[in-house]
């Protein structure tokens, strides 16, 4: 049984072990592969693990020995679903492996964009405590959490971990999804209720055809002058262009984004050098015990599947 993983690096930079696929077969590990080498990769392998390598349907129709794709994440776009279905191809996906860790992220950059932690440590290292007359200073206002109201845009687990948090803080939060019956410990409300009354907003919700660029000139709009903005779910949610507007504006006083439209970042990003704008290179996930969690996972996925016993299959 040949087992290849296209692009193993992201998810083992080293720091983890990948036994638990060498268990079930012969293993071939590539930290990266380039699109045009993905079909030569797979070769005649029966088992194909990727995290964000796409597998097409011209890859499949090249490699007719694949009988299971294993996705190294939660989402699976990257693989054609409809072209594995039709050849028999079972694809599972990992459903929650970073909840803790993406919930823990959130608070991060909420908290940066609250206190600026890493800017004011950076000036007292520059000299200027040392050189002011108060025993204290600020450069930017501080804000207190507590007390203010955070808006969910997708309530799912890491949705309701956030809203956990949130509380611990000593703020109201208030959720929309589309299916709020699933959510019954939250205050579920309209889209545009979240918009109108959220002091921070939160996105966790997955990227459908209807909510690309649903953070836009009108949407933002709606909001309270002075928001906050938190992305650490999908880059094209956010209508870049439209969130430099706002930022340069103040209409939205801050945004901290750990995912952007185009990954990686390119330079010509308009909300690089946006003012108080935080970006992360999509890292919320990223944690070694959620990384390893993913590991475990995905063992158990391939062994489940190897036992004629599929579990987490997308396209069953």
């Amino acid at each position: 049984m040949k087992i290849i993983i296209l692009d193993g690096y992201t998810e083992n930079p080293g720091d983890l072990s990948w036994d638990g696929f060498s268990a079930l077969g012969d293993l071939t590990v590539y930290d990266r592969t380039p699109p045009e080498a993905v079909a030569e990769r797979i070769g005649d392998a029966q088992i194909v693990l990727t995290n964000k390598t796409p597998v097409t349907r011209e890859t499949l129709e090249r490699c007719p020995g694949v009988r299971y794709i294993g996705v190294l994440a939660t989402g699976y776009n990257i693989v054609d679903i409809d072209a594995a279905r039709e050849r028999g191809i079972a694809v599972s996906n990992i459903p929650a492996y970073g909840t803790a860790a993406v919930a823990q992220f959130v608070f991060a950059l909420m908290l940066e964009l609250c206190h600026h932690v890493g800017e004011h440590s950076r000036v007292v290292a520059a000299g200027e405590w040392e050189r002011c007359p108060d025993f204290c200073f600020w450069n930017y206002p501080l804000i207190e959490l507590a007390g203010k109201t955070l808006g969910l845009v997708g309530c799912g687990r890491i949705g309701r971990a956030v809203a956990g948090i949130g509380r611990a803080f000593g703020m109201e939060v208030i959720g929309y999804d589309k299916f709020p019956a699933e959510c019954p410990d939250l205050t579920c409300v309209s889209l545009e209720e979240v918009y109108r009354r959220s002091d921070f907003i939160s996105l966790h919700c997955p990227l459908l055809a209807d909510n690309r660029g649903m953070i836009n000139d009108e949407s933002i709009g709606k909001m309270k002058d002075g928001v906050y903005l938190i992305n650490t779910s999908r880059g094209p949610l956010i209508d870049e262009t439209a969130l430099r507007r706002a930022l340069d504006s103040g209409k939205v006083a801050g945004a901290g984004l750990d995912v952007v439209e185009t990954e990686p970042i390119r330079g010509d990003n308009p909300l690089l050098g946006a003012k108080n704008c935080l970006i992360t290179p999509h890292i919320a996930w990223a944690a070694k015990s959620s990384r390893q969690r993913l590991m475990d996972i995905a063992v158990e996925n391939l062994s489940a599947f190897l036992e004629g016993c599929p579990v987490n299959q997308v396209n069953a």
